[in-house]
């Protein structure tokens, strides 16, 4: 027997054409019989809405190595007050779905419903900003509508089939449909059907007192307009603060300038001191007896030299390296408030209206004599081809002469007078990349920035600035302009040339600005205030990536020698 159980197993093993059915089994049969498994399982289930089964899988080995599955059933029905009915109830009930804008639910291979949602981001609702009485009566209308355009035409009563079991229809008639839909926009003041049950409505909390954000210093909103064109950055702080004891408040005085030498001259009080920015020593030039004061103080393009006006209607020429005075000229029968160079010639403006043209070379320095404004001369200034001297007064006019044939000096009638300011003129500035442009700034009753084209009289552009015009500037490195005020912020405004647009405001002063100069290289500004403080501004320093491609963009010139070799 044991020899021809051998053979048989022999020949099973050689047979070819059977089936080997000591071997594993294929994987398309167990995959097929999982499957199958598990769709009478799935049916099974969708069969028994009220109970929940639970699947395990074992393997057994059996002669076949197939997977066997078993399943248990455990009663997980939720626990109901009306027992049995509820049961009842909610078969008998038709499945009611939250009626939404976008597409319907599809139904899957597998029978299962599948959602399509309309697209966009995560919600997170907010309780205390969400209307639920207005949201139920919107889902309940959706509800009817729904079950209307099904067939029923009535609204269901869902109280008396949750309470009583039984399910009871209310005919609802268009009419009334209608009036319990404007009494219910009445109510609420707006209209049902463009409500959303879940949207924002409320702000982001304010954080608590005391909190500091980490990311203000990466995401801040106060960037200055400038620094987000390229990498120049405008401090909002002072560079540096000096104390100014003493300095007159007065709008029609000009008691500060800057020299090409680095050097600050500022009267304060009866007396006027010199400052070296470049080493920090300060110096008293020279200081007044009884009433006396400077008015107008005025450095000379190149040198040393430094012009006083005085209170006493005279003009004084120092020499500021040997400590001592040069020279007085008269010519003036009331205080002179502003002082302008132009080459030798000093041009001296008064309380009496005039303008004097001073050779401070000659012995006889008093060369000519503008006579053009009714009342105190505030603003000097001559244009940077020296061919324009432009004047302003408490007349609100402003007048623009034009010098003598290769002389240094106005003549004797304007070329221009602008009456468009409503107060006084003391701010001026020239454009120095157009030499015809002239900006003026009016006082408290005018405050506006206006700026003029010299060659044909013609007003370019005015801007209000909403305060007091002290004094202007233009920049050397940038096409900008700063502009010192007074009431009612006390700032320094800077602009974008000729579009006027506003980059940034220097707060810090907490009085007006009295005057402004720049350093002789242009990147500073000092300001002197009616606070008694004189701040230092770097705002208009070169900006060092706009610096390294201009010195990359000049190539050196290959001598003749590399030309000529090949």
């Amino acid at each position: 027997m044991a020899q021809f159980k051998h053979l048989n197993e022999l020949n099973t093993f050689l047979t070819m054409d059977g089936e080997n059915a000591k071997g594993p089994v294929p994987r398309w049969q167990r995959k097929l019989n999982l499957s199958g498994a598990s769709t009478s399982f799935n049916s099974s289930a969708l069969a028994n809405t009220s109970a929940r089964q639970t699947l395990s899988v074992s393997m057994t080995g059996n002669a076949n190595n197939t997977l066997q599955l078993s399943t248990t059933v455990n009663s997980l029905k939720t626990p109901r007050k009306n027992g049995g009915k509820g049961t009842a109830s909610s078969a008998s009930k038709k499945s009611s779905q939250t009626p939404s804008k976008g597409p319907t639910a599809s139904s899957n291979n597998n029978g299962n419903a599948q959602n399509q949602p309309g697209g966009g981001d995560r919600f997170i609702p907010s309780r205390t900003a969400t209307d639920f009485d207005l949201g139920h009566y919107i889902v309940k209308q959706g509800t009817a509508s729904n079950e209307e355009g099904e067939g029923g035409g009535n609204l269901e009563n869902e109280e008396g089939a949750a309470g009583g079991g039984s399910t009871s229809n209310i005919p609802v008639s268009p009419k009334q449909s209608e009036r319990m839909k404007n009494l219910s926009e009445a109510m609420r003041g707006c209209d049902i059907s463009k409500q959303r049950l879940l949207a924002f409505r409320t702000k982001v909390p304010a954080p608590p007192e005391g909190h500091v954000n980490p990311l203000k210093a990466i995401y801040s909103v106060k960037t200055p307009m400038s620094a987000k064109s390229g990498s120049r950055y405008i401090p909002n702080a002072p560079e540096r603060i000096l104390d100014a004891p003493e300095i007159m408040n007065d709008y029609y005085l000009n008691l500060m300038d800057w020299s090409t030498d680095n050097v600050i001259a500022v009267a304060l009080g009866a007396s006027v001191y010199l400052w070296n920015a470049a080493t920090g020593t300060i110096e008293m030039l020279f200081e007044n007896d009884g009433n006396d004061h400077a008015c107008s103080l005025s450095w000379i393009h190149e040198g040393h030299i430094l012009a006083v006006g005085t209170s006493a209607g005279t003009v004084e020429l120092w020499d500021c390296e040997n400590m001592k005075r040069l020279r007085v000229m008269n010519g003036h029968s009331a205080r002179v408030g502003v002082l302008a160079w132009n080459s030798y010639v000093l041009c001296s403006g008064s309380r009496d209206g005039t303008i004097v043209n001073h050779d401070v070379r000659t012995r006889q320095h008093n060369i000519g004599v503008l006579q053009g404004h009714t009342q105190e001369v505030c603003g000097l200034k001559w244009s940077p081809d020296g061919k324009y001297l432009a004047s302003g007064g408490n007349d609100n006019l402003v007048h623009v002469w034009s010098a003598a044939h290769g002389a240094p000096h106005a003549t004797g009638e304007p070329l221009h007078v602008f009456n468009q300011h409503q107060a006084a003129i003391r701010a001026l500035a020239w454009c120095p990349w157009q030499p015809n442009v002239l900006a003026s700034g009016g006082g408290t009753a005018d405050r506006t920035i206006k700026f003029w084209n010299v060659a044909n009289g013609q007003l370019m552009n005015s801007v209000d600035t909403k305060s007091q015009v002290c004094g202007l500037l233009f920049s050397k490195t940038y096409k900008e302009l700063i502009s010192a005020h007074g009431y009612v912020n006390n700032q320094l405004s800077i602009w974008k040339y000729p579009s006027m647009m506003k980059q940034v405001d220097l707060m810090g002063h907490t009085g007006r600005v009295l005057q402004i100069a720049m350093s002789p290289d242009g990147s500073t500004v000092m300001s002197a205030g009616a606070d008694e403080t004189l701040r230092l501004w770097n705002c208009f320093a070169p900006d060092p990536l706009l610096a390294k491609k201009e010195k990359s963009a000049v190539r050196e010139k290959p001598s003749l020698l590399k030309q000529s070799l090949r």
